[in-house]
């Protein structure tokens, strides 16, 4: 094959790739648009007043009482007189709650006060499949049910996160509209308020993400050699630079980190206060975490020789995608728990048909109803992923001296 042949083949190939990539997006978007219609924006069911007062730790009955009484926000009434309220009622319940029972109110309202630092936790290993961006996903929708002012922050190109949230990245995430923008290098840099976007669900904001963070991976080495700038400019500051603009409007940022130890995955590690590692119970992955660590290691020394600091409040390891069934997964378990002891967390996420099934349409099981899966494969699976969360808000409160 000459050289003329092999460009022919190589811009064919390149041409098939193109086609595929582009009738993928475009099926996707049709999916959206069939799942959400008319206009494809996702919005958040209403919860039922059970669901509310088990959320915010109160009984149906008082509830009910309140009410009655004309007390806190009014709930929509249905069929049969059933109450139901908006996350935005919740978040006013909450409120009124804080303001009426005020040795309760960090449990009824727990945003962090002006002394309590914000907090930064990065999901993260380098292995594709340990439910990095799950994990991510239903971390920010169960602390924004808890009253939190959560910003989410996808840093992987592929935007998995980003697409969970309703914002599909080849046609809803513009040119300079991820975190790139604010961390560029260039006069194009944007502040970060410029690059986040609200959600449907009420509490969370995001920073969505595409292909364009590619870019910050391939500026990033032109950048050091040209060494210019200044010392707050090196490249694995620039995202805790970012988050600082902003960090008066947020009480916890979590970050999805991508699959690899590039220089976005250092920035953010820079930037965290905690952080999560997701490792599925199997050898091969637990091998891969080791791979993961030594790496993670070597990296954070280089960072803090250039001058970086990483003092972590907690780091902790989530077994995701767990079968507690599974004799061989429980061994696994075992042995982390052996060698970790309690950077293990007690809560693991259990693997839930309920899960992959919501997420089939872009959900997750908090925008479901319990019927729409199955009561108690839904009641299992929640069980599982509010463990989690509330390991995670002990964590906060810990930091936090409360």
């Amino acid at each position: 094959m000459n050289v003329i042949d092999r460009h022919i083949k190589k811009t064919s190939t390149s041409a098939h790739i193109t086609q595929r990539a582009e009738a993928l997006s475009a099926r996707l978007r049709a999916v959206g648009e069939r799942a959400f219609p008319p206009t494809a924006q996702k919005t958040l069911r209403s919860f039922s007043s059970g669901e509310v007062a088990e959320i915010v730790g109160v009984s149906d009955g008082y509830l009910r009482q309140l009410s009655i009484d004309g007390l806190g926000p009014m709930p929509d009434l249905g069929n049969g007189g059933r109450r139901s309220y908006s996350l935005e009622q919740i978040n006013e319940l909450r409120q009124y709650l804080a303001s009426v029972r005020p040795k309760e109110a960090t449990r009824f309202f727990p945003r962090r006060r002006n002394d309590e630092k914000l907090q930064v936790i990065t999901v993260a290993n380098f292995k594709g499949g340990s439910a990095k961006t799950t994990t991510s996903l239903y971390l920010a929708q169960g602390l924004a049910l808890q009253g939190y002012r959560v910003l989410a922050i996808d840093l992987d190109p592929q935007a998995s996160l980003s697409a969970m949230f309703g914002y599909q990245p080849e046609f809803d995430v513009a040119e300079n509209a991820t975190l790139y923008g604010a961390i560029r290098y260039d006069d194009q840099r944007v502040t970060m308020k410029d690059v986040i976007r609200p959600t449907y669900f009420t509490g969370i904001s995001i920073v969505p993400g595409n292909l364009e963070l590619m870019e910050f991976e391939h500026q990033t080495p032109r950048f050091m050699l040209q060494k210019r700038g200044r010392p707050e400019d090196l490249f694995f500051r620039r995202v805790a630079g970012a988050i600082a603009q902003v960090e008066d409007d947020f009480d916890v940022v979590v970050v999805d980190c991508p699959p690899q130890l590039g220089f976005l995955t250092m920035g953010a590690l820079n930037a965290a206060t905690g952080m999560i590692v997701t490792v599925h119970p199997q050898m091969v992955d637990v091998a891969s975490m080791s791979q993961f660590l030594l790496m993670t290691s070597d990296l954070v020394s280089i960072i803090e020789e250039a001058g970086g600091r990483l003092d972590y409040d907690f780091l902790r390891f989530l077994v995701t995608r767990h079968d507690p069934r599974d004799v061989p997964e429980q061994e696994i378990v075992g042995l982390m728990r052996d060698v970790f002891g309690s950077d293990v967390m007690a809560a693991t996420a259990w693997k839930s048909t309920a899960i992959a099934n919501a997420g089939l349409t872009k959900q997750s099981l908090y925008e479901l109803t319990r019927g729409a899966v199955g009561r108690s494969t839904y009641d299992r699976a929640m069980e599982s992923i509010n463990a989690v969360n509330q390991e995670v808000v002990e964590l906060l409160n810990e930091v936090w001296q409360r």
